[in-house]
């Protein structure tokens, strides 16, 4: 089959990231996270350390990329550097974990949002049902036309979230809040990391559409570590105003903390405004996974291991965009935002480790001429044992999430020996 045509430059590439980075997590896991921490301190500590691990994933997601130029994620580099077993868990996972169950949230996160500061006369779940439906009306017909709309709401997003981090600093008095005190609990604090994790897990966006990215082998790894970059920065300021807008108790454990937040340092307002930029951020976030899951899905109809009628046909992959709009729309109504974002990082997080370490493995069978990593091997070995480390202690506190997410990866293993079964193809070369 043709490659389809490559349109998206290194603005629209980074556009995707970052609408996918900004979502559900940076508006929702600093109120968990100070329920569990205690302390607004430790929560920013968490949000930097993070924001290290996902620059480190993107540099050696970004030499994945200059590697394998083409669509398909962890899936696609998994087959490649691993074995086509492992690609086919990762693009499964990324179906259940790293797609659906994120817009999903993203979703139970803007109808939590909208619910909290405008009165309603619907169930809040019929606003996440509209934002899903909307997304995969989006990019299911035409493709240039949602990446513009995409960019713009991207655009207007950060335009609006610097202005109310640049009030915020002015408004925002730490030494006047009641900060509680805890002594530091490293099981807490990994936890809390696999959480912050699920905020960053968007900086590996633009490789899921690496097919159709102009030039390819410079502009991936480009726009990813600008948008992460960019991200960063976002999310240590945003948090910094976040958790100490309020007092600890007021914001411990609230979903909407950023409403919260918006509420005490300018009324009643201030939160409205904030709650629609929050609408705006988690709606273009779920669009950039209704955009780039399917993607995945399409590359692996291509290797033989999914359903033919998921393969690219016409100017987008109509039916992979369907699939992943119904997948999000039944785990919005089936489950809470909590519970995805454990389920999620925990997910995710062992999908990347596993991806960076074919990275290693291939670099070890190649080379460093043909494959060059920056930072080799302090950063991805870096990104790999802190993803382990924090998957350990998730395991550990939240057994249950932790169980779910294996289970997840378990539960494709029949599903590819069927798919193998019935499919001549030999799939992807190991």
């Amino acid at each position: 089959m043709e490659s389809p045509q490559r349109r998206l430059g290194v603005p629209s590439a980074s556009a995707l990231v970052i609408a996918n980075m900004i979502g559900a997590g940076v508006f929702t896991t600093s109120g968990f996270a100070l329920g569990d921490l205690g302390s607004p301190s430790l929560v920013l500590l968490a949000w930097l350390v993070g924001g290290v691990l996902a620059l480190c994933g993107a540099l050696s997601y970004g030499a994945l990329a200059r590697r394998f130029p083409e669509s398909g994620g962890e899936y696609l580099f998994l087959s490649r550097t691993v074995h086509p077993l492992a690609g086919f868990l990762a693009g499964w996972v990324s179906l259940l974990a790293g797609f659906t169950a994120p817009v999903a949230a993203a979703a139970l996160g803007l109808q939590a949002y909208i619910s909290a500061s405008f009165p309603l006369a619907i169930r809040p779940e019929w606003v996440g049902t509209a934002a899903i439906v909307a997304a995969g009306l989006m990019h299911g017909l035409r493709l240039r036309q949602g990446v513009l709309l995409q960019n713009a709401a991207v655009t207007i997003k950060v335009i609006a979230i610097a202005a109310f981090i640049c009030l915020g600093a002015l408004r925002v008095q730490p030494s006047a809040v009641s900060a509680a005190t805890t002594d530091f609990q490293l099981g807490a604090f990994a936890v809390t990391l696999v959480w912050v994790s699920f905020s960053y897990s968007g900086w590996n966006a633009a490789i899921y559409v690496a097919g159709e990215v102009r030039d390819p082998e410079r502009n991936l790894p480009r726009s990813l570590l600008l948008a992460t970059v960019t991200v960063m920065a976002i999310y240590v300021t945003l948090n910094a105003v976040l958790v100490y807008a309020a007092p600890v108790e007021q914001l411990a454990g609230q979903a909407e903390i950023g409403a919260i937040a918006a509420r005490a340092l300018g009324g009643q307002v201030l939160e409205r405004a904030l709650s629609a930029v929050v609408a705006l951020g988690l709606f273009t976030s779920l669009s950039a996974m209704v955009m780039a899951g399917p993607r995945v899905y399409e590359k692996m109809a291509q290797d033989g291991l999914f359903p033919r009628i998921f393969q690219h046909r016409g100017d987008v992959p109509a039916a992979a965009v369907a699939l992943q709009t119904g997948c999000a729309l039944v785990v919005l109504w089936v489950s809470g935002l909590v519970e995805l974002l454990g389920y999620i990082g925990f997910t995710l997080g062992l999908s990347a480790a596993c991806t960076v370490g074919g990275l290693i493995a291939l670099r070890l069978r190649e080379g460093p001429q043909r494959l060059p990593i920056p930072g080799f091997p302090w950063v991805p070995g870096l990104f790999i044992a802190a993803t382990l480390g924090t998957t350990f202690f998730m395991v550990q506190r939240e057994p249950l999430q932790a169980g779910l997410g294996l289970l997840t990866a378990a539960t494709g293993l029949p599903v590819y020996a069927w798919l193998r079964r019935r499919s001549p193809a030999p799939g992807p070369p190991a």
